[in-house]
């Protein structure tokens, strides 16, 4: 996840499931944050069909404010094949913008949910940057617990080799 959703304006955080036509207002937030380069290992200028095909994959859901405006995106699908089947995964990203008003949360709790609802046994992340430490708050808050970190994974853009954390929630208790 890229921080928590914020400073776009009152009212209620809605999570819904993403049509192809909401790719115009995805296409931006997951632009942003690769150009940022702080949360998330691609590229820095994503071609945008290939963004579109590896992001809208599995289920695919947006965060929305009362007027409909997309704050934040998440997709959500079985972290391995075959064997691992039983363990779901995903990718969250709110616009900057937009962080700090729980479109991040709202995302979250709905990928608990859904996991739950599809009968995963738990939910892995493979790789939230150490230093993303609003994400790192935020699912540990959901009951996420880091579970090992690769020591210098991540090419950092300001801060050099930086940790990624391995993240896992059950669903079973």
């Amino acid at each position: 996840m890229s921080g928590d959703a914020g400073g776009v304006g009152p009212g209620p955080i809605r999570v819904r499931d993403a049509s192809e036509r909401d790719w115009s207002a995805i296409w931006p937030i997951v632009a942003e944050v690769a150009r940022a380069g702080e949360t998330f290992a691609m590229e820095a200028a994503p071609d945008e069909r290939v963004a579109r095909a590896d992001w809208m994959r599995g289920r695919v859901v947006v965060a929305g404010d009362a007027d409909g405006v997309v704050l934040g995106t998440a997709n959500m699908y079985a972290n391995r094949p075959a064997q691992g089947s039983h363990v779901a995964s995903g990718s969250i990203m709110v616009a900057a913008e937009a962080r700090g008003r729980g479109a991040g949360r709202a995302l979250v709790r709905e990928m608990i949910s859904w996991a739950r609802r599809s009968g995963y046994a738990g939910i892995q992340f493979n790789a939230v940057v150490e230093t993303n430490t609003a994400a790192v708050r935020l699912y540990e808050s959901e009951g996420f617990v880091v579970i090992g970190t690769v020591p210098g994974a991540f090419a950092h853009p300001d801060r050099g080799r930086v940790g990624l954390h391995i993240l896992w929630r059950s669903l079973t208790d």
